[in-house]
């Protein structure tokens, strides 16, 4: 086949989608059955919206008007500039991008990749061969960790935990709750129910971690959780280079920064498209430049908010001066909810 893609994320299926549409012989392998969850905040960016529009992909949600910041008393608004966003369910968005895969004709089957070999003219997993392998695996990628991509990172590792509540929207816009040592990003995914995902650096339950958060844990007292906890981490994943030899790594297997600005899905969809760019004109160095032009954005402005939130009096401040600066608030709302740009070509020399 032209391409094996490993992994049936949102990364991986967006992938499939492209590579098919470009008329490649693709295949996905993904190692666990049925319908795959993952803690996720569940907001999708417009940037995101539009990607799975041009996909022709609809996945049933609540639509977002922006981004609120909350800490105690104090709140601050920012809306979407560039359309709305859609809070969709982790495993409605699974379910919607894995439909319009196997409706192109993909094979989606339920294997592990253990053994990645590979040469000048192709690669083989565990004796299958491919012209290319695109290890969309995520965030503790075994294929980045074997081709030796990994690049450790020092740093107090940060953790995702994620529970549903049976309780209607309160708010169309994605809250993010601001307590000493962690985060509460409350998205509305349907007409009674609500994500709540607590992004913290500090060992504990949900609930001890929600107990950080007395004004969310009021709202949210007498909704009966929808479903168990589920976690992720440690977020931050580094890799030495997004290639090698004919692998291309999509998705969180390309690195990782933290889920604060929420932009996971969105980075995904547009590298997506770009790998395939790269495997039907073979140059996967291309891919490299164009990775880091993509991700670019969302990654110093990752940066400098984790930057700025570091110590506890930084965190304190963020909502005030946010309130006092809303131009600003709303700039880096506006930057992070931009579909991300794909690079100009540079032009030829001509005469």
């Amino acid at each position: 086949m032209d391409l094996l893609v490993v992994g049936a994320g949102p990364a991986g299926l967006a992938t499939a989608l492209h590579a098919a549409r470009a008329g490649l012989d693709v295949a996905v392998w993904e190692r666990r059955a049925g319908t795959v969850d993952k803690a996720c905040g569940e907001g999708l960016m417009p940037g995101a919206v539009a990607a799975l529009a041009a996909l022709g992909v609809h996945a049933p949600g609540h639509d977002l008007r922006g981004i609120r910041y909350v800490a105690g008393p104090r709140r601050v608004d920012a809306a979407f500039r560039a359309g709305p966003g859609r809070g969709v369910r982790r495993t409605t968005l699974q379910a919607a991008l894995r439909e319009a895969v196997l409706a192109a004709g993909v094979r989606v089957e339920q294997r592990t990749a253990r053994r990645v070999e590979q040469d000048e003219n192709g690669v083989r997993v565990d004796g299958t061969r491919a012209g290319h392998l695109v290890a969309a695996d995520g965030l503790h990628s075994p294929i980045r960790r074997a081709l030796g991509l990994d690049r450790p990172h020092r740093g107090r590792p940060r953790h995702g935990l994620r529970r549903h509540y049976l309780v209607a929207p309160w708010s169309d816009h994605v809250e993010v709750h601001w307590a000493r040592g962690a985060e509460a990003y409350v998205t509305p995914v349907a007409d009674g129910l609500v994500g709540v995902a607590v992004l913290t650096g500090a060992r504990g339950s949900f609930d001890d971690h929600l107990a950080a958060f007395p004004g969310l844990r009021e709202r949210l007292a007498g909704a009966g959780p929808a479903g168990p906890v589920r976690g992720a981490g440690p977020l931050r994943q580094d890799a030495r280079a997004r290639t090698a030899g004919r692998v291309l790594l999509v998705g969180d297997a390309a690195g990782y920064v933290d889920a604060l600005t929420g932009e996971g899905v969105a980075l995904a969809l547009a590298q997506a498209p770009a790998a395939v760019r790269a495997v039907v004109g073979g140059d996967l160095a291309g891919y490299e430049r164009e990775w880091r032009q993509l991700t670019r954005r969302c990654r110093w402005l990752t940066h400098a908010l984790l930057g700025a939130t570091r110590t506890p009096l930084a965190r304190a401040a963020l909502v005030p001066v946010a309130q006092r600066l809303p131009w600003l608030f709303r700039a880096g709302v506006d930057a992070l909810s931009r579909p991300a740009q794909r690079p100009a070509r540079a032009r030829r020399p001509t005469g």
